[in-house]
């Protein structure tokens, strides 16, 4: 069971990560950093209705260092969220609309999990 402290900031990030999206589709000129800013929060949603968001980073972090392949579904979810983070922040000038519809498909993700594990619908 979820407590109250871990699902408040689950379903907190949630929201900040759609109210960040819907706002880089508004300002294409802060796209980028608005984009950046909405996966991270969305990461963190997951992590924290999850467990202890300190624990699972460094997991996932460990298991993207040292395994080729991981067996385990979800910490394979949870790597390919990394991945798409971090090739979202290595790019300079991110291509609008794909990255959009890349932040919109992680969020989305994002977004299934958290509602899964607090059992609240996330509004939009």
């Amino acid at each position: 069971m979820m407590d109250r402290y871990r699902k408040g900031w689950a379903l907190r990030y949630m929201r900040e990560a759609k109210a960040e999206l819907a706002a880089a589709k508004k300002m294409p000129y802060m796209a980028t950093s608005l984009i950046l800013e909405a996966v991270r929060k969305a990461r963190n949603a997951i992590y924290y209705s999850l467990g202890e968001p300190a624990f699972i980073e460094i997991t996932v972090r460990e298991a993207c260092e040292r395994t080729p392949s991981v067996d385990d579904p979800v910490l394979r979810c949870l790597i390919e969220v990394e991945e798409t983070i971090q090739q979202l922040a290595q790019t300079e000038e991110l291509d609008g609309e794909r990255s959009i519809k890349q932040a919109d498909s992680l969020i989305q993700l994002a977004s299934d999990i958290v509602e899964t594990m607090t059992g609240e619908r996330i509004e939009d």
